[in-house]
């Protein structure tokens, strides 16, 4: 039984089958190896002097953990009252988080094209289900790899196949081979489909660590029990309400986070790790009538964490206050480590702000301008595209909508989360000037074209790559 699994089992008998394993094994070859319940070493002590050294080293590994479906407000390392994320609080307040940070749409593959590439949709060219990720990209896997890294993605989210472009740069790049989920989690869940769980996804990521751990190393790790609701008799904490069951799953995501972070500390491996955790999009609760996601770009389904993890601990966690962007991570990374961002990107590098955010200084200028990008017919074939655009600035967002069936005729809703923090009340009539000029943005958004030269053919997505992809819940025909 691996070390993830034994958190996810709690019947007295195997427990008390696995403490006789261990002791058979004392007894026939002397050796001890124990790794949950040994003690774990502690990561020294870092400081912000220490995160400006970081681009001299040449030992470090880059991992990084993309929780789909993960809303910030919904954990409690973002001031949620519920005890959500009890373990990612702990790496919160050694590391660094980014309280404002917004995601390019609330639809997975859309999301993670902007993520990779740095590029806001309107540039990335990925906004409907048939859309491929031009060859013209470098993404940051090529980019470890271009640096010496063993690069590996392990992804349980059809929208991510590396037949929709995403593979590039990967050495290997697979959907973890699914296990029978526990029996604790089938009585729990009884609908479950046999596909696998993210423990699944973090036991390849122990076996890879485990042959490549002390070469250098990028590794991609995308999470999705969250997504399918999913959690266990021990994360059963919250109630059995739609709203407690996501609470639940992500109780259980970070528990199984901590096992997993349990066995790289105890190897050690986290002595020369950024850790990178962050979330695709959120999930809406009836706020404005919208279940789910990739129906809007309202704050509950773009608003999501980042959370960096240092190859050390800070006495002080330090807390970005300042509005970020899901197109900032790799520029971030990048210039944390020592390597060169693409050109192309319209994302910039946050590392500025967490210098001065650690000394308590004043921030650098930045626009604070935002985008979240949805095609509301993104999943509709020869349907007129109809876009729905956030533009964030400061405290304000201004959501453009374009109708579906009239995608000329727009609609234009103003929001101030200085005042209405859930973003509920429209100020587009009482503040005319600020929603004209936010609109104008927009629209200067809107008009912009894919980066590449030569952007890809739509794919031709056979029926079986549909059935994937349908049944993760969406609508595509």
């Amino acid at each position: 039984m691996s070390g993830i699994q034994r958190i996810l089992s709690q019947r007295w008998p195997w427990v008390t089958a696995a403490g006789l394993v261990v002791i058979l094994f004392v007894f026939l070859s002397g050796i001890v190896s124990i790794r949950i319940g040994s003690p774990t070493p502690e990561r020294p002590l870092g400081s912000v002097e220490d995160i400006e050294k970081l681009a001299e080293r040449e030992d470090l590994n880059v991992l990084f953990i993309l929780i789909d479906t993960l809303r910030a407000e919904k954990m409690s390392v973002y001031g949620y009252e519920r005890p959500t994320t009890p373990f990612l609080d702990r790496l919160a307040r050694e590391g660094i988080v980014f309280d404002k940070h917004l995601s390019q749409s609330s639809w997975t593959k859309c999301s993670m094209a902007s993520l990779w590439t740095g590029l806001y949709p309107s540039r990335s060219g990925i906004t409907r289900f048939e859309h491929v990720l031009s060859e013209e990209a470098e993404l940051p896997a090529e980019t470890f790899k271009k640096a010496g890294y063993k690069t590996t993605g392990l992804y349980r989210n059809g929208w991510v196949e590396g037949y929709f472009g995403f593979s590039q740069g990967f050495d290997v790049y697979v959907r973890p081979a699914p296990q029978i989920p526990d029996l604790a989690i089938r009585m729990s869940n009884p609908t479950i489909r046999v596909g696998g769980t993210d423990v699944d996804a973090l036991e390849s990521a122990e076996e890879f660590i485990r042959i490549h751990g002390r070469e250098r190393w990028f590794l991609y790790v995308h999470l999705m029990d969250i997504h399918e609701y999913l959690y266990d008799q021990l994360s059963a904490a919250f109630g059995s309400d739609h709203p407690d069951i996501y609470d639940n799953s992500i109780l259980r995501t970070d528990m199984i986070l901590e096992e997993f972070f349990a066995v790289l500390e105890q190897g050690g491996y986290l002595d020369n790790t950024i850790v990178v955790i962050g979330s695709d999009h959120g999930e809406a609760f009836n706020e404005r009538g919208l279940e789910g996601h990739a129906r809007a770009v309202y704050r509950e389904t773009t608003m999501v964490p980042l959370i960096i993890s240092l190859p050390f601990r800070l006495k002080e966690g330090i807390r970005v206050n300042q509005p970020t962007r899901n197109v900032d991570i790799w520029p971030t990374v990048f210039d944390l480590i020592g390597l060169d961002s693409p050109e192309y990107t319209d994302g910039q590098s946050q590392v500025p702000t967490v210098l001065a955010a650690g000394r308590n200084e004043a921030p650098p200028i930045d626009s604070g301008i935002g985008f979240a990008h949805l095609d509301q017919t993104w999943g509709m074939r020869n349907r007129e595209s109809a876009p729905t655009v956030a533009v964030s600035e400061g405290p304000y967002r201004l959501v453009h909508s374009a109708r579906q069936n009239a995608p000329s005729f727009t609609t234009q809703e103003l929001f101030n989360a200085s005042e209405d923090p859930l973003e509920l009340t429209d100020l587009a009539d009482e503040e005319p000037e600020t929603t004209e000029r936010l609109k104008r943005l927009a629209l200067e958004y809107l008009a912009d074209t894919p980066q590449w030269d030569d952007q890809p053919d739509d794919l031709e997505i056979d029926e079986v790559q549909l059935n994937q992809l349908r049944a993760l819940g969406y609508s595509v025909p």
